[in-house]
């Protein structure tokens, strides 16, 4: 079972863990809620993709910025910052989604583009949140014990990822989009608060005043760091052709049924998959080849990406019956074997991160661990933009199956090749940490 021994050393990185967990839930709710929001509007799955495309840039700048601010500035402050932003843009969904539900009652429709420019600032928030966090971990807990505070982190992700999107979809169905936003922006006092319970974390020795400077600095130091680089690659390699979320709402609407209940139970089932992968982490105190993990757990993430598109074509071949995009008229054989997929695809990313992000707090200095986190940050939040581009533009042109069961393959493909090509990454051993 997972270790608790973070939770035990330091009540600070104890509160932070809990507020996070309890915020994230929130977080997750409006991840679905926006989705299902713009395809109520539009019935189009690029339309949903485009809200992390219009997002992909703003939130690299702000992971490359906030690196740079979270190595030259108090890192509590910085948090406490791009919170109170991040909580403002979610109030202003609440507003736009009630003005959008009063026009429809009048026969209207407010329009996309605040949608999309509100999820923006919201992603920029969350991405410089994101990469002080991590930083700040390495400051309040001993180094023995941040791989078993990446485990407690998945933990913390899957309960979102479960309750969130499961909360979300039977919110929407029932109470509407405007209140599931809403306890969003309730749920995120419990994330505040845990922020505020941190010690001052100013930089440690020399500061890197943010500017072009700090960035030749962490571009130096990235040459120098073949295994940092390739955690970057196999992430995006993963998240670019195995990112199936924007494709929910249609699978749920016309592949499988069901509507936006079907979209929550998959999502949330992907959530379980990490949620138990981190619960049953105990091992990973023992495992030194993290490079070796990283790589097999990303190839068998690829073959349940490859299960999920293979269920899509088999109902678009008609070997489930008929579906409607209302709940229960679902496809019961697709939906089951559609949520093994995506609990695998949950379980099988968990681990990965779990060596990843570890490798990313020991390896690095602590006055590069703001930049190489935001980096980071921008990979693991970045890749699954560029995924969701790449499930709308591959929908649009082929069929809803097509990203998913291509993906697959690329994957498990990819992973191979460009492991054996770094062979420092294979040969990573945790107990003599190298960039």
């Amino acid at each position: 079972m997972v270790d608790l021994a973070p939770l035990r050393a330091s009540p600070a990185f104890a509160r932070l863990w809990i507020g996070n967990a309890i915020s994230g839930i929130g977080a997750q709710m409006t991840v679905v809620a926006v989705g299902l929001q713009i395809f109520d509007m539009t019935a189009s799955t690029m339309m949903v993709a485009l809200v992390g495309g219009i997002a992909l840039l703003p939130m690299v700048v702000a992971g490359l910025w906030g690196g740079m601010l979270a190595d030259a500035f108090d890192r509590r402050a910085l948090l406490i910052a791009s919170s109170l932003t991040g909580w403002g843009a979610v109030l202003g969904l609440v507003a736009l989604s009630t003005w959008d539900a009063a026009l429809v009652a009048e026969g209207g429709r407010a329009p996309v583009w605040p949608f999309y420019v509100l999820t923006t600032i919201n992603t920029v928030a969350a991405t410089i949140s994101g990469a002080t966090r991590s930083a700040v971990t390495p400051r309040i807990l001993p180094a023995h014990l941040l791989s078993r505070a990446a485990a407690l982190n998945g933990i913390a992700m899957g309960t979102m990822l479960t309750l969130g999107p499961a909360a979300a979809g039977v919110l929407v169905a029932t109470v509407g989009l405007p209140i599931t936003f809403a306890i969003d922006a309730a749920l995120f006092t419990a994330g505040f608060l845990g922020v505020l319970g941190l010690p001052r974390l100013p930089p440690l020795g020399a500061v890197a005043k943010p500017g072009l400077a700090s960035l030749r600095d962490g571009y130096r130091f990235l040459r120098q760091a073949p295994n940092i680089r390739m955690s970057f690659v196999v992430d995006i390699i993963a998240m670019t052709f195995g990112r199936p979320y924007a494709l929910l709402p249609a699978i749920g609407a016309v592949a499988i049924g069901g509507g936006p209940v079907t979209v929550g139970a998959l999502t949330a089932a992907a959530a379980m998959g990490t949620l138990l992968a981190s619960l049953f982490s105990g091992p990973v105190a023992h495992i030194h080849r993290h490079g070796v993990a990283v790589a097999r757990a990303i190839t068998v993430y690829g073959a349940f990406v490859l299960l999920l598109g293979a269920v899509i074509l088999a109902m678009a071949l008609g070997w489930g019956g008929p579906v409607a995009a209302a709940w229960p008229q679902v496809s019961w054989p697709a939906l089951a074997v559609a949520a093994i997929a995506m609990a695998g695809m949950g379980a099988s990313d968990e681990i990965s991160a779990i060596f990843r992000s570890t490798m990313m707090l020991t390896a690095a200095p602590d006055d590069m661990r703001g930049r190489t986190q935001g980096l980071f940050t921008v990979v693991v939040t970045g890749g699954p933009r560029i995924g969701d581009l790449y499930a709308g533009i591959a929908t649009t042109l082929v069929a809803l199956w097509a990203p998913p069961l291509l993906g697959g393959i690329l994957i498990v493909v990819l992973i191979a090749v460009v492991t054996r090509a770094q062979r420092s990454f294979l040969a990573y051993d945790a107990r003599r940490p190298t960039p």
